[in-house]
């Protein structure tokens, strides 16, 4: 399996070096050059199996010859053995026809565990025997630096520099960030919002000072291995509730287009996906985007749902290069006309082949409310407001096939907006029940590149 830049424009890499580069040299995020796709028959087989071996099954045909099949199951039996329940990802149901897809048995609480756990596996895979040493630079709104943390602390050849806005994430999320003391750990709180991170980070990869000193790769889910291990949990879950004899739609809280691509890719392979809900928070540049064509910034509210509070979602760009024709070279002067304008039109083609497989909604504070209540009071289940903005959204898809939640986080990771909904406080589980017990330490500096650059510089370990 080789890939390719969106943008056309970088070298064609195989599983190794895509996932070791993170972003493409030429500002574009790699996908495979083409879908494997599973028969009926393939898709049926997974019933019954382990998360680990379905995760074997799916992932195979994207790692190429990069690693045999001994040792891709070697990595998802490590990853996934750290996580709290036997299932991985186990679903829930609250009522005949909606359920929850757990995502937060891991070492975090959290989604990006599922990817993560594996991806800090795969780099210390793929760096074992060379004397380079990677720097890892990341941008989050509370969730992907934590998991990212935790797969890394400690481990040889890398550096990790996390990046996230100050202010704006939960305590909890930004104490399982700081609280990591390992000496390859850096965390820098700067004065913006994520999307100014984001951007920082981009900039970073594309500043030739950086990249000829380091060695850049990234965990956030530009990094495409992160987006392929997600994929497994749809066809996990999907099979369980009668894939493929059955379409399974899927309600998914959206901020940086990640997981619901998963599930896009999901749906090429060849999954019953009847319906993907990309369900945002106020901050609807997705919805707007789906539902009209118009990919247009606005100024980023701040809400209870902070891993929602995005303007520019990276992730999307894959799903605007598949369905445009693969034209790497349109791709990137539609991304230069948005990155100079803050404005884009999707064409035709993009809107139509969304059309066919994607739903969307915006879903503000009081009815993020309401979901929490009604999953607190008629299912006996507690929920973060992330899922909550999906179950909103689940619940009022006209459909008659079973639609799954993806429930993103432990609600005790957003402990004041649960009891601000439900008048419960979420307990934080045992595992990480010493966590306000714990030493932070981290740096504030100023959204700029000169000064998260210059740290970044002064901290990192060159590359051999």
């Amino acid at each position: 399996m080789r890939y390719h830049s969106t943008r056309g424009a970088a070298p064609v890499l195989d599983f190794r070096g895509a996932t070791l580069a993170g972003l493409a040299s030429d500002g574009g995020l790699y996908v495979p050059e083409s879908w494997p796709t599973l028969t009926a028959n393939q898709i049926a087989d997974l019933a019954g199996l382990s998360y680990a071996e379905t995760a074997v099954r799916i992932m195979l045909p994207f790692v190429g010859d990069t690693l045999s099949e001994e040792e891709l199951r070697d990595l998802c039996e490590q990853a996934y053995g750290r996580f709290s329940h036997a299932a991985v990802t186990p679903l829930v149901q609250l009522d005949h026809d909606q359920w929850l897809l757990e995502l937060f048995h891991g070492p975090t609480l959290a989604f990006k565990d599922v990817a993560l756990q594996l991806l800090g596996l795969l780099f210390e895979k793929f760096l074992t025997g060379s004397t380079r040493r990677l720097t890892i630079i990341g941008a989050t709104s509370g969730d992907t630096g934590s998991a990212a943390i935790d797969a890394v602390a400690g481990r040889e050849g890398i550096d990790i520099f996390m990046l996230h806005p100050a202010g704006r994430v939960s305590d909890v999320q930004r104490r399982q960030m700081t609280t990591v003391l390992a000496p390859n750990v850096h965390n820098i709180a700067i004065e913006g919002d994520f999307d100014q991170a984001q951007a920082l980070v981009k900039t970073m990869f594309a500043t030739q000072a950086l990249a000829d000193r380091f060695s850049l790769s990234a965990v956030n889910s530009i990094n495409w291995a992160r987006l392929m291990a997600q994929v497994v949990y749809y066809f996990y879950a999907a099979v369980r509730l009668g894939a493929p004899g059955k379409a399974i739609a899927f309600s998914v809280p959206t901020g940086n287009f990640g997981d619901v691509f998963a599930g896009y890719v999901a749906a090429r392979m060849g999954l019953p996906v009847e319906r993907l809900v990309v369900a945002t928070n106020v901050n609807d540049i997705l919805h707007r985007a789906l539902s009209s064509g118009d990919y247009s910034k606005g100024k980023v509210e701040q809400t209870a749902t902070p891993s929602m509070d995005i303007q520019v979602s990276s992730n999307f760009e894959r799903l605007l290069f598949d369905l445009g024709g693969r034209d790497g070279a349109a791709m990137a002067a539609q991304m230069r006309g948005f990155d100079a304008s803050g404005a884009m039109r999707l064409t035709n083609a993009q809107q139509q082949g969304a059309a066919g497989l994607f739903a969307s909604a915006r879903v503000d504070g009081n009815d993020m409310a309401l979901a929490m209540r009604w999953a607190c009071e008629h299912a006996g289940e507690t929920i973060d407001p992330h899922t909550a903005i999906a179950l909103s959204a689940a619940r009022a898809l006209d459909t008659t096939a079973p639609v799954v939640t993806l429930a993103t986080a432990h609600p005790a990771k957003f402990r004041d907006a649960v009891e601000r909904a439900t008048g419960l406080r979420p307990g934080l589980p045992a595992r990480v029940g010493d966590l306000f017990d714990r030493e932070e330490r981290y740096v504030t500096l100023p959204a700029t590149l000169a000064a998260v650059g210059d740290y970044v510089a002064a901290h990192a370990t060159p590359s051999a």
